[in-house]
């Protein structure tokens, strides 16, 4: 173990220091919530895959795609959608969010909609279903810890250890907010996703010439996909493309990351950036996960095949490298998630209804931080199903907030009574179809239950859009945020701010 957890130790080492070296006082809640929007298309990329790609995609995904097969492959293909959709929002979210100073993804939806009640509905809806997320970071630590340990710790011992480690990380998130996410993230994800990649595919490499692991030697069932005439329906796995597409942009933690960059071309270069470190770290893991199912112990226990793998294939010096991989992938989704859920806390639900100060915002952020931290450690020590299954639930509910946002940002129409009544109707479907058709739905061809909801949330705006004209005052109003847009070029770096307002115009 002193292999294992020295080299965590080391690299937990680093991150520290970095972190220590890079400190500035932030002199407002914005520059605490979103960095001074100051950063360059490498760390934007970086800090996008840094959240989107977690340690509990890893174990996760690792783990459906040794359980399930090509099935798996669908997160390749919405994770490259996910970053076209980042490219084609880039301009609108941060030209709103540097004119009127928003620092959330309910800030935006206010702004758009003229409302602030929209802030606490979005707001609690991203929260609730970002949190099974969260759970599956703290899980994948547990499985981290007890292979580190070399299975001395129980696997409730090693939550209980890794959530200790990860809270202590907290102390810097919390202390410098957006800012040292960012740059943290720099870091691992180089660890998580270039390191990563390089040892997903030396373990392929292994399979393939010291085991005889081939495509060819995987069971056909694990070649194949749910279609015509499957028990899941012909449309389960197009509902699992588009789900995955269009909701990788409503989880508030990634949304977050359109307002941190230094202006449009920088969000636009990033996404150029990702493109590839996405698409080959995706493919490696898939790829890796499929071949390691043959690995003795992987059809036991799937969400722990790079564990199980790495100490078969090197030994106890590349289960410690495959640790530090998972650990680096799993601080910055866990650190995004926490830093940003705290600024929803004190910016969409606090400061919704109190004026609130520079320093009483930062005390209910780290407050709320805190709090997180300590539920989430605790509901990833109760029994839960498999992760990827956790995952695809937690997907369902927050597409609910595609409709406002997605149509608020590239259609003028649409009302607040609209967004408000689709979003929570939506989600009240979701729960409801969740607990009779946990997969998927098969009187609706193998439609997944957010989907099915999506659109009757759909179906409530447009028709509120159309039932609920617009005065002439909100037309002008929208008329004048969609301006704004059209007066940006994309390679400004900086959005026109509102003369005839304060930075900060949030509607009353």
């Amino acid at each position: 173990m002193i292999v294992t957890f020295g080299a965590l130790a080391v690299f937990f080492l680093v991150i520290v220091v970095i972190l220590m070296l890079s400190w500035i006082r932030d002199r407002t809640f914005s520059d605490y919530a979103v960095g001074g929007r100051s950063f360059d298309a490498r760390f934007q990329a970086m800090s996008f895959l840094n959240t989107y790609f977690p340690g509990a995609v890893i174990t996760a995904f690792g783990g459906m795609a040794a359980s399930v097969g090509a099935l798996s492959f669908y997160f390749v293909t919405y994770t490259m959608l996910t970053v076209v959709l980042m490219y084609l929002m880039a301009k609108p979210v941060w030209v709103w969010g540097k004119a009127f100073d928003l620092r959330t993804q309910s800030d935006l939806l206010a702004l758009r909609f003229g409302s602030r009640h929209i802030r606490p509905i979005s707001a609690v809806l991203g929260i609730v279903t970002g949190l099974p997320w969260l759970i599956m970071g703290m899980l994948s630590l547990g499985f981290l810890f007890q292979h580190l340990s070399l299975q001395s710790l129980s696997f409730e011992n090693a939550v209980v250890l890794g959530v200790a480690v990860i809270a202590f990380r907290q102390i810097w998130t919390v202390w410098m907010g957006m800012r040292g996410v960012v740059i943290s993230d720099m870091a691992q994800g180089l660890v998580a996703y270039v390191g990563g990649t390089a040892i997903l595919a030396g373990m392929i490499a292994w399979m393939v010439t010291a085991k005889g692991i081939t495509f060819a030697s995987l069971d056909p069932k694990m070649l194949s996909i749910p279609g015509l005439g499957s028990a899941e329906g012909p449309l389960f796995v197009f509902s699992l493309l588009l789900t995955g597409t269009i909701g990788g942009w409503c989880w508030p933690a990634i949304f977050v990351r359109l307002y941190t960059a230094d202006g449009v071309r920088s969000l636009k270069k990033s996404a150029a950036l990702a493109v590839p470190l996405a698409l080959v770290f995706a493919t490696t893991l898939l790829v890796f996960g499929m071949l390691g199912s043959q690995i003795p112990g992987v059809a036991e226990k799937p969400d722990e095949v790079i564990f199980i793998v790495s100490l078969e294939a090197g030994g106890l010096w590349l289960l410690a490298l495959a640790g530090v991989v998972v650990m680096a992938a799993s601080m910055g989704n866990i650190d995004g998630h926490i830093q940003a859920t705290g600024a929803q806390l004190a910016n969409d639900l606090v400061g919704t209804y109190w004026a609130l100060d520079h320093r009483q915002l930062i005390v209910v952020a780290k407050g709320g931080m805190v709090v997180l931290t300590l539920l989430s450690a605790w509901l990833a020590t109760l029994e839960l199903p498999a992760l990827f299954a956790i995952a695809i639930l937690a997907y369902q509910g927050v597409i609910q907030l595609a409709v406002p946002q997605f149509l608020g940002l590239f259609w003028k129409r649409g009302n607040a009574a609209g967004a408000i009544a689709g979003m929570s109707a939506g989600f009240a479907l979701v729960i409801v179809l969740e607990y009779f058709y946990p997969i998927s739905l098969p009187w609706a061809y193998g439609l997944t239950s957010g989907l099915v909801a999506l659109a009757a949330n759909l179906a409530i705006y447009v028709a509120a859009a159309y039932l609920i004209p617009q005065t002439e005052a909100e037309r002008a109003r929208v008329d004048a945020l969609f301006a704004k847009i059209e007066d940006t070029t994309p390679e400004s770096t900086e959005a026109p701010v509102p003369t005839d307002a304060p930075a900060k115009e949030m509607p009353a």
